[in-house]
């Protein structure tokens, strides 16, 4: 797949394309949706998104908020077939357009589009001026094709939408969470050094940053997590520790998981952990002992889990 971060002078390879448009915070079941619709256009599939997301240049002080990094996204729109990600550079250049003049200069005359595919809550330009509407009148002005998906809807009858993704994480319901995903809500990055304290107790972690990330709720999970790279590279079962370890006085949220059944060193590896059930909240305990104890049991009760998936 290639990226595109400018959309003024492209390759006369990458012009004529059929693009999604949208941010695409977590590539969810709404997301695939829209993407199939441009699939069925003519040109090369592509997505079309902003980086760094609107919001974290609208709302700097705004907690994170995001479902996955800009190279997690990328890496589910290669999955899923996208050829050509244009991933714009969000500036004050970009914000400051018009919806006519975003239209304009960066769907018609700079990407050359075929077939824009958007969904039916889609607002763009300066202000959000533009919506759906006027979309599909400079699409005919400026010769690309609009079409417009649905809001999908869930099996609970709740809207498909990064948003009730983020409630049901921060409720500590990760299967609600895949149900509109499509997947297992993931973390993805390298492992980094941390204050081994697992290893000591019996229970070495891979432990894993989430700057930048939306937090589900603070605990224990059941996790399924892929090496990526390396010579452990492959899928594992595991419980996952998100918090900040309250026993040891922490304060920076991350998440420490625990592979059953794996020795090996992952420092700087790649990992994709997935989190399956939420076993408990984080806590604390009365010594090391009781601690030992319940990690042990966490890891039991997420082995039966992870034994019947």
């Amino acid at each position: 797949m290639d990226i595109l971060r400018e959309y003024q002078n492209i390759d006369a390879s990458h012009r004529g394309a059929s693009v999604a448009i949208g941010n695409f915070d977590g590539v969810h079941l709404g997301h695939q949706k829209v993407l199939d619709l441009a699939r069925q256009g003519p040109g090369p599939l592509g997505v079309l998104t902003f980086e760094p997301h609107p919001r974290e240049v609208f709302f700097p002080e705004a907690p994170p908020f995001r479902l996955m990094s800009a190279t997690a996204r990328a890496n589910r729109l290669a999955k899923l077939g996208v050829e050509t990600l244009f991933e714009l550079s969000f500036n004050t250049d970009l914000s400051g357009l018009t919806a006519r003049e975003f239209a304009q200069s960066v769907l018609a005359d700079g990407l050359g589009l075929s077939r824009v595919v958007v969904g039916a809550d889609f607002c763009f330009g300066k202000g959000r001026a533009g919506d759906v509407a006027t979309l599909k009148d400079f699409g005919a002005e400026f010769g690309f094709e609009v079409v417009v998906a649905d809001i999908l809807q869930g099996d609970t009858g709740a809207a498909v939408s990064s948003t009730n993704i983020r409630k049901a994480l921060s409720d500590g319901n990760p299967r609600a969470a895949a149900a509109m995903l499509g997947h297992w809500h993931r973390v993805d990055g390298p492992v980094v050094h941390g204050e081994k304290r697992g290893r000591e107790l019996g229970f070495p972690t891979a432990n894993m940053n989430l700057d930048g990330l939306h937090l589900p709720k603070l605990g224990t999970y059941a996790v399924l997590v892929d090496v990526l790279e390396g010579p452990h590279a492959g899928s594992y079962h595991g419980a996952a520790s998100l918090g900040v370890r309250p026993m040891f006085n922490g304060s920076v949220p991350n998440l420490e998981t625990f592979l059953f059944d794996f020795k090996g060193d992952l420092y700087g590896t790649p990992l994709s952990v997935g989190l399956v059930d939420f076993l408990r909240p984080e806590q604390s305990f009365n010594g090391i002992d009781a601690l030992i104890a319940q990690m042990d049991a966490d890891c039991q009760q997420a082995r039966a889990i992870l034994r019947d998936l």
